[in-house]
């Protein structure tokens, strides 16, 4: 089937966006390829086409289980079989999942980088007819990369497990050029292969305003713009009294954060979503898997750590190519923040050794052993344990994990799911021993359908309605048929999940060089910077700012930008004070006249011809007499 067929058949579009069909070319023609697209640019697509188009297996390395899941999901949707495995996942599934790619029964595979490091993974690898490696966030390959995740460079040491024709496609949205040079040494490309699409967004356009009431300024922005929005903010508290301050201006506004249960953010997000909560307010905890198209504005109310993180979450705005607003408002006081904020990001070494070892102590981890054990995680708690700011803590621990040692996993959409792993007879001979089961199980298998094939995700609430039993009841239920082996059960987590990657090391040997960690910082900080030039800087234009920092140096004005209505204010300001002061001196040239007398020959505004009499007598360009009389010099 040709490309444009697969596209329409499974996507129903009858044309790729720009750059897509190039990229999916490159692919099937064996080539290494890197592909740089904005948010919203399509990525998913030039990966998932292509091998549609070939025979095999597409192994997809994704570090984000949440959007893994979401993806695996929609190609389900499409009919196209595809599974996901990531760490903290039953035995039993990923078992399923590997068994499935061997047999040739799936289309896609996703594995979290971690998963790499699997040897039992490895051994099968050459077992699978694998047709292309797809990298998803390829940034978090480099060392330079905002997000660095030591694990992906084991994409490289799988190559020469697998046939030489097999290419990879890197994908990602955000990568300045040293970071894209750099993912495709890291990934041992066979030459360079770079495709990348202008990060202009020519209907997205960027304000900035310094604002001391920003909460004023606010809802003007919200009066004023119609239609769905997101503003993002810092912390989770404050997401909820801007989301009431809105609500109290008859604003329809909801907060979002990663402190809620999954159920309540996934209610929350569908909401939005579905067009019944128009403004969401968030932390960046919100935005993967978001695809409403007619995000009309984002603003963010805090300064962001880095313009990566900007760009990504300003670039929901306007998906469907209609005008909309990505606006920043800051104030002196979030300068100062700001710093802070990065100076608490950075705990120095000692702190982040001994964080370490008391993450260990606290899970009773001895030396040498918990590679791959799984915990629930609370920061507030464990940072309590070890007389540290939960702030520190988690920052601390957030460079153990990108020195490769530990994994943070979000909760959010970690589902229920279940399976039946008993046959299909052995499930009617239960049904029919068992007749105060039937109902249930009956609703089990017209609400999922594929539960006797492969996991599935699971709602306990839904299933307490359409069963009209307590949600208690159907939790025993589902216990009672895993215990006697009918299904396997894994119920949702509410709170983050750690996982050692590696058996823990003795505190002495904990390898963090002075040098690394100083290099990190300094990325770091000049990230920082970048930041604060482009909130404090008039000029150029906010759109050229942004693509500049990305490589784009040949973008014109957007000539719609907070900057560029400056500069062309200014420039109209300066032709206007130019044609006053020609008249002022072709009248004067004719004879003395008083300020008065000019202003009544005048057509123009007041104010503004007693400026320009004024600076040009400052000048030296007009003498007054003593008649009160202006003489042109």
């Amino acid at each position: 089937m040709e490309i444009g067929e697969i596209l329409h058949k499974y996507w129903g579009y009858d044309h790729f966006r720009p750059l897509q069909e190039d990229i999916i070319c490159s692919v099937l023609a064996g080539n290494d390829t890197l592909a740089l697209l904005p948010t919203g640019g399509g990525k998913s697509v030039c990966f998932q086409v292509p091998a549609l188009a070939m025979e095999g297996l597409c192994i997809v390395i994704s570090p984000l289980i949440a959007l893994m899941k979401d993806q695996v999901e929609n190609l389900q949707k499409r009919n196209i079989p595809a599974q996901a495995i990531y760490t903290g996942m039953p035995a039993k599934e990923v078992e399923m999942a590997l068994e499935n790619s061997m047999k040739g029964k799936l289309k896609f595979l996703y594995l979290s980088p971690e998963r790499l490091k699997n040897e039992n993974l490895r051994n099968l690898l050459s077992q699978m007819q694998i047709c292309l490696i797809a990298v998803d966030e390829a940034h978090c390959i480099s060392q330079w990369g905002y997000d660095f995740r030591p694990p992906y460079l084991e994409i490289a040491e799988i190559r020469p497990l697998l046939p030489p024709h097999v290419p990879i496609l890197a994908l990602t949205a955000t990568a300045t050029p040293e970071v894209a040079q750099d993912i495709q040494e890291k990934l041992h490309f066979r030459k360079p292969n770079l495709f990348q699409k202008s990060f202009v967004r020519e209907n997205l356009t960027y304000y900035v305003f310094q604002e001391e009431n920003k909460w004023q300024r606010l809802l003007k922005i919200v009066k004023r713009i119609q239609g769905s929005g997101v503003i993002y903010v810092r912390n989770r508290r404050k997401t909820q009294s801007v989301a009431e301050m809105l609500q109290r201006n008859r604003i329809s506004a909801d907060f979002y954060h990663a402190g809620l249960t999954m159920h309540e953010r996934t209610r929350k997000q569908e909401m939005w979503s579905q067009g019944f909560t128009r403004i969401i307010v968030a932390t960046n905890a919100f935005g993967m898997g978001i695809d409403k198209p007619d995000v009309r504005f984002v603003v963010h109310l805090d300064l962001p750590d880095n313009l990566e993180a900007y760009f990504q979450e300003a670039g929901r705005g306007g998906r469907d190519s209609q005008a909309a607003y990505a606006i920043l408002l800051y104030e002196a006081a979030d300068l100062k923040e700001l710093e802070q904020h990065f100076k608490q990001t950075y705990p120095d070494l000692e702190t982040i050794k001994n964080c370490y070892q008391a993450l260990c102590n606290y899970y009773r981890i001895p030396v040498g052993a918990g590679a791959s054990a799984t915990f629930d995680y609370d920061n507030a708690d464990f940072a309590k344990s070890c007389r540290l700011k939960p702030i520190i803590a988690y920052n601390a621990l957030k460079f153990i994990e990108k020195s490769g040692l530990i994994l943070f996993t979000d909760p959010y959409q970690n589902a229920s799911k279940i399976y039946f792993s008993c046959s299909r007879d052995e499930l009617y001979r239960y049904q029919v021993e068992h007749a105060d089961k039937d109902p249930f199980i009956k609703i089990l298998l017209r609400s999922y359908p594929g539960l006797l094939t492969q996991f599935t995700r699971i709602d306990e609430a839904e299933l307490s309605r359409r069963a009209a039993l307590p949600l208690p009841k159907i939790v025993e239920l589902l216990q009672q048929l895993q215990k006697e082996q009918l299904l396997v059960y894994t119920p949702k987590t509410e709170k983050p999940q750690l996982t050692f990657l590696e058996n823990r090391i003795d505190r002495k040997y904990l390898y963090l060089t002075p040098a690394i960690y100083e290099e990190r910082k300094r990325m770091g900080r000049k990230r920082l910077d970048s930041v604060i030039a482009y909130a404090t800087s008039d000029t150029p234009c906010r759109s050229q700012q942004l693509v500049r920092y990305f490589g784009e140096k040949q973008s014109l004005p957007c000539g719609k930008c907070d900057a560029c209505l400056r500069e062309k204010r200014e420039r109209i300001s300066t032709e206007r004070f130019q044609e006053m002061t020609d008249y002022i001196q072709k009248i004067l040239r004719r004879q003395p006249l008083s300020i008065a007398e000019i202003m009544e020959q005048s057509h123009y505004e007041e104010e503004t011809i007693i400026q320009a009499i004024r600076w040009l007598l400052d000048n030296g360009t007009l003498q007054e007499d003593e008649r009160k009389k202006l003489h042109w010099q």
